[in-house]
């Protein structure tokens, strides 16, 4: 049987080896009451999860979706369609077509009826000069709804592309209220083949 003995507070047997005491292990694997609270709180949250895991299903997640969609949409829907609300926008496009397309349409986005609509879009020079002109007058338009046509086109022919242009829209309607409405709004045109504008009031 080998010799034991303690060198530095160690055991070892006579060919130097270290040895551990059963007094030891007993001593090592004692944890205090500190270490004893944050193990059993690692189990309990583990637990959580586990459970939290069970109780929420792809199922459940894509029917919580859902309903948050359904929600908003029932919100928007109530702003658009319900609450009354005036909006009125002029949406313009020019091309270069063989001259100048000029194309306008009116749209009531707001959820009550305009009247007396009057619609004045002209085509002119920078220096002001006329070059064509287009416009329209509608007794009314009702909530959520456009008006577009032969009317509200004009092709300018005669003139450069080369050179740039002015396009003045000039609306005027009265809203629910009975109130008179204005809009007078200007774009250049011409450094592009292709402009799109959308004036709102």
């Amino acid at each position: 049987m080998s010799m034991v003995e303690e060198e530095n507070g160690y055991i070892v047997n006579d060919e130097g080896e270290l040895l551990i005491h059963e007094d030891s292990i007993t001593e090592s694997t004692q944890m205090t009451a500190e270490e004893l609270a944050i193990l059993q709180a690692s189990k309990d949250a583990a637990k959580f999860v586990q459970e939290l895991q069970k109780e929420i299903t792809p199922n459940r997640v894509a029917t919580a979706g859902l309903v948050l969609l359904l929600l908003l949409g029932a919100i928007f829907s109530t702003w658009y369609w319900v609450i009354p609300r005036d909006s009125v926008m002029v949406e313009t496009l020019y091309m270069q077509r063989s001259g100048h397309l000029v194309m306008s349409e009116i749209h009531n986005t707001g959820s009550r009826e305009i009247t007396d609509v009057d619609l004045q879009v002209t085509f002119q020079s920078t220096d002001g000069e006329v070059l064509e002109s287009m416009s329209i007058e509608i007794d009314a338009i009702s909530a959520h709804s456009s008006v577009a046509g032969d009317d509200l086109e004009m092709l300018v022919i005669g003139h450069t592309v080369w050179d740039n242009y002015v396009i003045a829209i000039d609306l005027k309607y009265t809203d629910h209220e009975g109130d008179l409405q204005f809009m007078v709004v200007t774009h250049n045109v011409g450094d592009w083949a292709w402009e799109e504008f959308k004036d709102r009031n």
